[in-house]
């Protein structure tokens, strides 16, 4: 069994180099029968991570969408496990993982599960999901199928520049989310690894149209320029005041840009206008912790602020940093009622204390921010949620690799 497993893997990765998008689905239902499954089917996770949608390309492309919330399929999403419908035929449902960052599920049917066959499911659900995101690229098909409507100019280029909303290693994981998806403005995040450091970026451009967009796509663009480079915080938002200043004169920009060296635990950042970062330790918020005295926006230009203040901060294991934009905090209900500050960490800490994996934390939070407006925001709402685990000695397999499925009736 493991050489044909091996053989109908090789035969779906030398295939998939020269496939288009659109044949993807078909490939993966085809290598699931090779494996002597029944069928396959890709669904991939909206923009908003409400729905999972139905890859085209397969007899499968006539499955309605299911939801995140409230179905086997959303659950295997959520928890990053295997889920198994009992109902005939049985349903294997497997998340579909780039790295830590989830991107949909496989749903895999078959008249009888085997130890074997589940292992052969797991293994393709990974083929998948790196074949997705390397085609993804070049292709307008997995954007459409993860889109519930067109977004705006803006919008599109803002998530154009975005990186994916999740990343880890062994010592380190942030994730973010950003709303409402479709008509962001002035708001974008940032964050990548790098020489043993994490870099962390959220900006908040004045204004909710394109020139916003504009002014927010400026600062990742030049906060990326000048840190591969080799540039320090400072020398970011130098450069990122200078080049708004130039481009967008009267346009100003608030921001916060941090570093953490992975094997210290030492964070850098600095707050240019923009709420103070907050530090989460043992499920608390550590009062004052990362805050300081305010600074000058970005596109004031030379004069204005002539140095920028590097402030520092050590780490502890296990410590989350949260980094937002006032959208979040100053989001009204139809009352008139801020989401709060202290209602967005409680959410955060309760969340996390649960067990709850950070990108699922921060899905449920941002739609309860959305509930708590109606679903109409009327700024823009940021958040990022990193936390530093230097030295785990957990051994257990990862969250979406769960050693047997569990079942639903």
């Amino acid at each position: 069994m493991a050489d044909e497993m091996g053989a109908a893997l090789a035969l779906f990765l030398e295939r998939s180099h020269t496939a288009s998008p659109l044949q993807v689905a078909q490939l993966v239902d085809e290598a699931a029968q090779r494996l002597g499954m029944a069928s396959a089917v890709v669904y991939l996770a909206d923009v908003q991570e409400d729905q999972l949608v139905p890859l085209p390309g397969t007899d499968g492309q006539g499955d309605a969408a299911l939801a995140v919330e409230g179905t086997v399929a959303g659950w295997a999403y959520r928890t990053m496990s295997l889920r198994l419908s009992r109902r005939r035929p049985l349903a294997v449902w497997l998340p579909l993982v780039d790295g830590i960052a989830r991107i949909g599920v496989l749903r895999v049917t078959t008249d009888e599960l085997t130890p074997a066959l589940l292992d052969g499911a797991t293994q393709l659900a990974a083929v998948t999901a790196l074949t997705v995101v390397s085609k993804s690229g070049f292709s307008d098909l997995f954007s459409r199928t993860a889109r519930r409507r067109p977004m705006t100019t803006a919008a599109e280029m803002v998530w154009a520049f975005l990186p994916p909303r999740t990343l880890g290693t062994d010592k380190v994981t942030s994730t973010a989310a950003l709303e409402p998806a479709y008509e962001v403005g002035g708001d974008a995040f940032d964050h990548g690894l790098d020489d043993g450091r994490l870099h962390l970026t959220v900006v908040d451009a004045m204004g909710h149209d394109l020139a916003a967009g504009l002014a927010s796509a400026v600062a990742l663009a030049g906060c990326r320029s000048t840190r591969r480079a080799g540039g320090t915080l400072a020398d970011i938002t130098e450069r990122i005041d200078e080049d708004l200043h130039h481009w967008r004169p009267g346009g100003l920009l608030t921001g916060v840009f941090a570093h953490l060296d992975l094997d210290t635990g030492r964070l850098a950042w600095i707050n240019a206008g923009h709420p103070p970062p907050l530090l989460i330790r043992a499920q608390h918020v550590v009062p004052g912790a990362l805050e300081a005295h305010g600074e000058l926006p970005l596109g004031l230009g030379p004069g204005y602020q002539p140095s920028r203040t590097v402030h520092q901060a050590q780490l502890e294991p296990g410590d989350r940093l949260l980094l937002h934009t006032d959208g979040v905090t100053e989001a009204r209900s139809t009352a008139g009622q801020r989401f709060g500050e202290h209602q967005l960490v409680d959410f955060v800490s309760r969340a996390l204390a649960a067990g709850e994996p950070a990108p699922e934390a921060l899905r449920r939070l941002i739609h309860t921010i959305l509930d708590h407006h109606n679903g109409e925001l009327q700024d823009d709402a940021t958040i990022v949620l990193a936390e530093w685990h230097p030295d785990t000695d957990d051994t257990s397999p990862p969250p979406h690799t769960g050693t047997a499925p569990r079942s639903v009736l």
